[in-house]
């Protein structure tokens, strides 16, 4: 049996990770410790997985735990930090996605892996829903021939777009915007349905309803003078997970859940658009918006043969249905439509099956589903380019953000 640790306490770290590892997943891994400069999150998450042990130093828990992969969670600009400490201590890595946020410290973990002959796993759990499964299956079995055009346009709702708007990934340094933090799960479910590797971006991008868009706006929705009046309006005390989790931990580093969405420290984009040409020569056209009446995706692929749409949604009147439905068009004229019962668990049963893949080891790979920093780069830099092309104007090609110089990241980290 495995060991493992996690660094950083948050809530992801705590339902995809801690409590299934000590539930579901007890006779094939054991975790063994949890680790993160706030005090309460550590102890809240152990109080629900078993009390497992918490660190205040994560080279203390590597040494007094001798863990044989490490479990990164932490905000996404420290994931290259922690990937690559984890790397040179001799253990493998599993990062949540993104990777990480920008060319250079991906390029960074990349060296490092390839350095210590360790691994790194990023957890790609769109991969591992039986929906997008299908959808990889049909496109391998060459139900519309060679893929030429591809049209994925992905909307978040009120309620969940604008969460990342009062969390820590409504700043650039953080979380890389939503272009990196979330979107890097769309490009990485397209790269796979095309086997292929991005080639060139040219993207534009906006914010334009959230941040100072109004004057009535406060610094938290706990200390704000409008809540009355406000659609926004996120009672973090509600939940008595949120509350424990967070409320309660803020004074022991600053950090504030419920920060408002209006807020005139924003700097991601909530608004945005990109073309991606691949090197096999397929277009991709890729939208975000956070700010939908209803949440979903719907997805477009052209082909020599035909045309596939399939679409999934999440939220909205009216649009919620019991069944997944793939329509498959042929050149004869003829449409085919497939209905599958939607999946149940978190992320479109991605999850679980996601966590039964890495922790029990005992399911066969035919579709190539388990993703490693390759395939973490591929998608993170998809994101990091669009970035660079909304600053510039200009279109980006992948390879020059791979291939630029590569600054010495690691020997900070070991200072």
């Amino acid at each position: 049996m495995k060991k493992y640790v996690i660094i950083g306490a948050g809530g992801r770290a705590l339902s995809m990770f801690a409590r299934p590892l000590v539930t579901e997943l007890k006779p094939f891994a054991d975790l063994v410790g949890v680790c993160d400069i706030n005090p309460v999150r550590a102890s809240v998450l152990s109080e629900q997985a078993g009390n497992v042990p918490v660190f205040d130093d994560f080279d203390v828990m590597l040494a007094a735990t001798k863990p044989d992969a490490v479990i990164v969670t932490t905000p996404d600009s420290l994931h290259h930090e922690y990937i690559i400490r984890t790397l040179e201590a001799g253990c493998n890595a599993i990062s949540e996605k993104p990777m990480t946020t920008d060319a250079e410290k991906c390029r960074a973990i990349i060296e490092a892996e390839q350095r210590t002959g360790r691994k790194v796993i990023v957890t790609f759990n769109c991969r591992f829903m039986p929906y997008v499964v299908r959808i990889k299956e049909l496109l391998k079995e060459g139900a519309i021939g060679d893929i030429l055009h591809v049209t994925l346009n992905w909307s978040l709702d009120t309620d969940h777009g604008a969460d990342y708007f009062r969390r820590w990934h409504r700043q650039m340094s953080n979380s890389g915007g939503l272009l990196i933090h979330k979107s890097t799960h769309h490009f990485d479910m397209v790269n796979w349905w095309l086997d292929d590797e991005p080639d060139t971006v040219y993207a534009n991008g906006a914010r334009l309803f959230y941040g100072p868009t109004r004057e009535q706006r406060g610094h938290t929705c706990s200390t704000c003078a409008h809540t009355s009046t406000c659609d926004f309006y996120y009672d973090v005390t509600a939940d008595p997970f949120t509350k424990s989790f967070y409320k309660d931990a803020e004074a022991h580093d600053g950090y504030f859940r419920d920060q408002c969405v209006f807020g005139e420290d924003i700097d991601i984009y909530d608004t945005m658009s990109l073309n991606v040409k691949y090197k096999k020569g397929t277009q991709l056209s890729y939208s975000l918006n956070a700010y939908s009446p209803y949440e979903g995706w719907r997805a477009t692929f052209v082909g020599t043969k035909g045309r596939i749409e399939a679409e999934d949604y999440h939220s909205g009147l009216g649009l919620q249905e019991p069944n997944n439905v793939i329509r498959i068009f042929n050149r004869a004229g003829e449409l085919l439509t497939m209905q599958a019962a939607k999946a149940t668990g978190a992320h479109g049963g991605g999850d679980q099956r996601l966590r039964r893949m890495i922790f029990a080891g005992d399911l066969a790979d035919p579709l190539g589903q388990m993703a490693g920093s390759h395939a973490g780069a591929m998608s993170m830099l998809i994101g990091a380019a669009a970035n660079v092309s909304i600053a510039s104007g200009e279109q980006v090609a992948i390879g020059d953000l791979r291939q630029s110089s590569l600054r010495p990241i690691s020997s900070r980290i070991r200072s």
